[in-house]
Parts: C-alpha cells; structure tokens; sequence
C-alpha cells in the first residue's frame, strides 16, 4: 500500500522503493485463537527469497541513508566525542592489577596489567584478530594474579572459547574450553584448578537446545576439559544459568542458579576442606531454594556468610549469617531496606589500617542517581563522623565496588553521568577521602553545554514515573525547556530489571549539540525503584511499560519540548520490543522509530535464539493465558493495513545469536505492506557483529546511521553541529 515513488518526508525523492514480498496464507491455530503470519518465510536466512528480498533491502537502505544531510559530519563528531577513550576500575591480585584501557582511535579495549608502577598490554584483541571481529568476553584473574582466566569470542557471536593465559610471559597455557558461553570462573588458591560454567556437547542434545543445558565443571589446569567433573547442574530446567564463587582463602564454595532471565534464582554452599575428592563432588547445602527472590551469597575475609537479596525487600537488603547455618531464618540485616533507594552493591574495608573499625560501603540509586553511604561492619550504623558522608562527583552513576581480596582500607568504583566519561575513583577509608585515581587517557575537545533535568510524570493507570531530559543550554528558560519545541528521541527499555541511570553517550551530545532534545524514561520494567518496580512491567503487566512511554511522549509534548512531528521513539532488544509496541499502539505521536535488534513476533518469540530463556518474564505462547498477553501487544501480529505509521529504521546484526534478525525482517515486510504513510520503512543488516561489544568504527557508523535517519525525520540539521540555537 505504499506509493510508487515515496518522497523522502518532504526531502527530495529517494531513487528506490521498497520491494514487494510476498504474502502468504499461512495461520496458525493456538488455544482456538487464529494467527496470520503472511511473511513466515522470512524466518529462514536461507531461503532464496529472503537472500534475494534481503539484498533489495540493502539496495533500500543505502540509496535512502544517501540523502540523509549531515550524516558524514555526525559520524565525525562522534568519533570526536569518543576521543577521550576508556579506562577500566583497577581489580588487585596480590602486587598486580588489571584494568581496560583504550586509547581514542582504538577499536577495542585492551587488557592492562600494571605492577610496581609499570603497566604493559596483556591481552589486545586487534592483536588476535585484526579484522576486528573478535571480542574479549570476560576475563578473571587467580587469586595471587599470576595466571588470568580469558574469553574471546567471533563475529558477534558471544560463543567464548575460554582459556588461560601466563601473566608474567603473555602465553596461553590451558585450553581451548568452547561452549563457555556467560561462564563465570572461580579459581582455587594456587591457581591450579578452577570451576567454571560450560553447555554440553551439541552432539547430545536436540538441535533447539543446544544453546541451554549448562553445568557448573571442575577443571585442572593441564588437564583435557573433555575429563572435567560435572559438580552441579544435572536434573535442573535446562534454561538454567549458574553462578560460582569461592571465598579468599578457598574454603567455601557458593552456586547460584536462576532459570533463564527470572527475577528469582536459589543459591547453596560447601565446605571445601577435605582433599580432592570434595572438590570434585562438593557437599552443597542450601542457602535458599524455591524462594520467589534473589540472592547473592558471599563469604567474606572475616568468614561470615553476606546475603544481597530482595526476600521481603523489594529495593534490596544485605544480610548476614554464618556459612554454618545459610538459611534464611538465621539471617540478621546488616543494611536493612531502604523505602525510597535501591541497595546496588556493597563491599568490606577491614584492613589493620582502620584500628579494628571495619567499614561497610554500599552504593545505592535513589530515582536512578547513585549515592555512596559508609557503616560499621559490625551491626550496619550508618557512620556519620567527620569523614562520611562520601559526596560523589556530581548528579551520576557509580559502577561496581572494588576492593583489595585480601583486605584493605580502600575502595575503587567508577563514576560518570551524561557529561563525563567514565572516571575511576579511589575512597581512602581511613578518612573518607575521595581522589581521582584514572582518567580516560585523552581528553574531548570543546564538549557541548546541556542542561539535564529529571521529570516526573503520570502514567496513565497514575504511577508517577520519571525521565531524564537532556537538551541544549543555548536557548534553554530557567527550567531547562527550549523557547519553541526541538526534534527530539525519547529512549526506553523497560524490561529485566534493567536500570537507565545517568552515563555518558557520544551519541546523545551530538545530537543535543545539533539542537535536539534527548529524553530517557525509567520505565517500569526496569528496576530503577526495586524489583516490585520490575514486576509491575512484566508477564501481565507488560502493557503497563508501554502506556509509560506513551505517557512520557505526550508529557514531552505537553511541556513544549517537541512535537509529534519531531520526536522518535527509539529503543533496541527488549526496548526494540518497546518501540515496536509504540508505533503500532500510538503511531499517532512519532515521526519515526528507530528499532535495534528488536523482539517483535511475540507468538513465536520462544523458537529462536535465547527466547525460551525470557518466557520467565514475557510469558510463553504453550499457555493459553500467557498467549493471549503476548497477542494484546505483540507488534507483528498489531500491524494493520491503511495505517500511516512513522518512518521506521530497523537495525540488526546477522551473527546476532540472541535476537534473530528474523523479527526485523518480518515486521519490516509488514509494515511495508501495510503503511498508508509516504514514511519510509527500512532495515540496515550489518554483518559479522551480534547482539553485545563491537568495534569502535562499527559503533560509530551505526550511531550515525540512526541518528542521521532520525534528523531526516523531524528536520533537525546535524551538520550545523553546535551552531543550533
């Protein structure tokens, strides 16, 4: 239903249109409900038509993105903003520690160790592979800092191959180990031996679960990883995900499970004295099993069992017991909840230099912005003398705590927000004293003036939700909003439990540089205000994080900061899901989507990639409740013809084994089809890259694709830069 020629939403006329693809009279019947899917076809990457149907739609895309103005001057400015580089929290093993470091015009972090003042590259990935495929996936050193622990993985695929590496000479001396995928590596003192998390042999297992059906091993350096001992794993769903963990001075063994992407998982404990033979069959108990709850068990240096958990706490608790007696009933709160911050991550000071006094850091967001609070160890007081409270470098996020394993008076943590790229700091605990310890290694120039503010707002059932609203300070009033409505892109998520906290973004800064207004709502689904927070927008409820998009677009409307001819809602894998959701239930307030690796069949969501793993949070076509939830919002099977939907960009990674491209291509089609708008409808396949890390040039040709096909839709001019008033 589109026109023969569309024009470029009043920019000249693009010399493509898009190609016709065939429909066919495929349904499916579930649970008495009859289900169309015309393009069906489009699952298989393989079939001729979808190789000839895909290449039209390169052809597409390139001849649109052609005519999009200042894509080359943003893609520049970008790379500019990107200048400064990275560097990574410092993590101790006894004289050594290790950190992430690029430089500026480096396409991928490189793995540092540094020891009496001198670092030196350790693990560079260009330097494995120079077509810049190949990514480092994780890394973990022992625990004297002598061997590390690695996984490299190719083409966006994320399927680490985990090996062991010599720090001292840089040569590998253990593996390979594939099928190390999402594994966690927790060494033994003396680095001899580790356990790990690997899936079984796809020989002996259906073709449709050979990406599940993971185990925690045993292995011994040297040894063929074919003879490790499988200690764990056995009997449970085999969407199972482990976590491992053993205390400083390897007495005590910690596993978690949690079935795929639930907000719940059960943990256990052993005792690992004994010899050989328990550390290849180690005597686990329970901690907590068959609790609806997370928790996280640590052992600490001074042999008391920490438990993180949300048990009766939905924003989180640190409690404490002995690994003698891990069950719940024995747990006494150390940090008890917080009515209105969430608990994010805690870590011990107890080193001789604090006199016996043992401090207790934990960080917290509070509405999505960190704060830093110090207590005794012993019973949890908040301590409030002259060194406390910490005050943080702005309006921002922390990331992880860091401290020495072996005790310390100081901790280490990351800090950015959505002007400064990521710093690390150092907290003296003797004094409180907080002290920049790394900078990024070069500097941006002339970085763009904006003004952030964080706005509350109804949704429609009358939730308050609030979102973060970055827009230039040229022209701003005193409350931040611009004399006259800007193109803007309003940003969502709202999905597992993830939290959209303040963070530096090149992407965002050269868009509010060019004049635009940048908007991210925390929406429920995430956990920006605990896990009740996160429930409220799953399973059942999911509708709920689409209604608080919907409400955050007209609030930005509302209060003059755009208009629905000038805003994109834009989002990418569950966020992909969200923006899908938007432009089939409100196409009315976009002019365009921009769509990333998105979810969008929800009927048959579940057949590829990790889906069988997030039916824990969307539900599952096989129950006739959960798939009529999934039919309400699912945006594929919503897409109506005679609709003028919003010019829609959808981007997806062909080594993508997460989200599979086909969800794009499908819809793609759909609307396509369907459309009554002269709105173009495009998708950009980018090979040999997946779901997660990539390299830096790759980075910065994606963002200025879809920042410059969304300047194309609210008629913001990105090659005025900073000059926009």
């Amino acid at each position: 239903m589109t026109s023969p020629q569309p024009p470029c939403d009043g920019r000249p006329a693009c010399p493509a249109v898009p190609p016709a693809a065939e429909r066919s009279d495929t349904v499916d019947v579930l649970h008495g409900h009859r289900i169309p899917d015309p393009y069906r076809w489009l699952e298989d990457a393989e079939d001729p038509r979808t190789i000839a149907w895909s290449a039209s739609q390169e052809e597409l895309f390139a001849a649109r993105a052609s005519t999009w103005p200042g894509r080359a001057e943003v893609a520049g400015r970008i790379r500019e903003l990107l200048s400064a580089g990275v560097v990574g929290v410092p993590v101790w093993r006894g004289g050594r520690h290790f950190f992430m470091r690029r430089e500026g015009d480096q396409e991928h972090s490189v793995l540092m160790v540094s020891q009496e003042g001198t670092a030196r590259v350790l693990l560079d990935p260009m330097a494995v592979d120079p077509s810049g495929l190949t990514t480092l996936d994780a890394w973990q050193p022992n625990v004297e800092g002598t061997l590390i622990a690695y996984q490299l993985s190719s083409g966006g695929s994320e399927e680490s191959v985990l090996r062991v590496l010599d720090v001292t000479t840089g040569a590998d001396v253990d593996g390979p180990v594939d099928r190390a995928r999402y594994s966690p590596v927790a060494w033994l003192p003396g680095g001899s031996a580790f356990y790990y998390v690997r899936r079984l042999p796809p020989e002996d297992l259906p073709e449709d679960e050979r990406q599940f059906h993971r185990r925690v091993w045993f292995h011994r350096l040297g040894t063929d990883p074919a003879d490790d001992v499988e200690v764990f794993g056995t009997g449970l769903d085999p969407r199972s995900y482990f976590g491992v963990r053993v205390s400083r001075d390897g007495r005590w063994l910690v596993v978690t499970a949690a079935t795929g992407t639930a907000p719940r998982n059960d943990a256990w404990i052993a005792d690992l004295t004994g010899g050989d033979a328990v550390l290849a069959s180690p005597p686990l108990r329970p901690v907590a099993v068959g609790l609806d709850a997370r928790v996280d068990p640590f052992v600490g240096r001074d042999g008391r069992l920490y438990v993180a958990t949300d048990l009766d706490a939905p924003r989180g608790r640190l409690a404490v017991t002995t690994p003698d007696a891990p069950g719940p009933e024995h747990w006494r709160d150390l940090l008890p909840q917080d009515d209105t911050a969430v608990l994010e991550d805690f870590t011990i000071l107890d080193g001789p230099e604090l006199a016996g006094a043992p401090v207790l850091l934990a960080s917290w967001t509070r509405h999505a912005v960190s704060e830093l609070t110090a207590h005794a160890l012993a019973d949890g007081a908040l301590l409030g003398d002259t060194r406390w409270p910490v005050t943080l470098p702005g309006v921002g996020s922390l990331g992880a705590l860091i401290s020495r394993p072996e005790g310390g008076h100081e901790a280490w943590f990351s800090y950015t927000d959505h002007t400064t790229t990521p710093h690390v700091y150092r907290l003296d605990g003797r004094t409180g004293a907080l002290e920049l310890w790394a900078r990024p290694p070069g500097a941006v120039e002339d970085l763009p003036a904006v003004v952030t503010r964080q706005i509350t707002y109804s949704s429609s059932d009358g939730e308050t939700v609030r979102m973060f609203v970055i827009a230039p300070a040229r022209g701003a009033g005193p409350d931040g909003r611009p004399a006259a409505p800007r193109p803007a892109i309003l940003y969502g998520y709202g999905g597992f439990g993830v939290s959209l906290t303040p963070g530096y973004s090149a992407g965002i800064l050269a868009w509010v540089e060019a004049g635009g207004v940048y908007a991210i709502a925390n929406l429920r689904g995430g956990s920006e205000e605990g896990e009740a927070w996160h429930r409220a927008g799953m399973l059942g409820s999911k509708q709920n994080v689409y209604d608080d998009f919907h409400a955050a677009a007209e609030r930005l409307v509302a209060d003059g900061w755009t208009t629905p001819e000038q805003l994109v809602a834009s989002g990418g894998s569950n966020g992909g899901l969200l923006v899908g959701a938007a432009l089939t239930q409100r196409p009315d307030l976009f002019a365009g989507v921009v769509c990333s690796a998105p979810l969008l069949d929800m009927v048959r969501y579940e057949k590829f990639g990790l889906g069988a793993t997030w039916n824990v949070e969307y539900g599952s076509a096989e129950v006739p409740e959960e798939l009529r939830w999934l039919l309400e919002y699912s945006p594929y099977h919503r897409v109506r013809e005679g609709v003028a939907y919003p010019a829609t960009l959808f981007t997806v990674f062909d080594g993508d084994s997460r989200v599979d491209p086909l969800h794009a291509r499908k819809m793609c089609a759909a609307l396509q089809h369907a459309t009554s708008s002269d709105r173009p409808v495009l998708i950009r396949a980018e090979g040999d890259v997946g779901h997660g890390s990539r390299a830096l040039s790759r980075s910065v040709a994606l963002s200025a694709d879809t920042l410059s096909f969304s300047a194309a839709c609210t008629g913001l001019d990105l090659a005025k830069g900073g000059s926009a008033g």
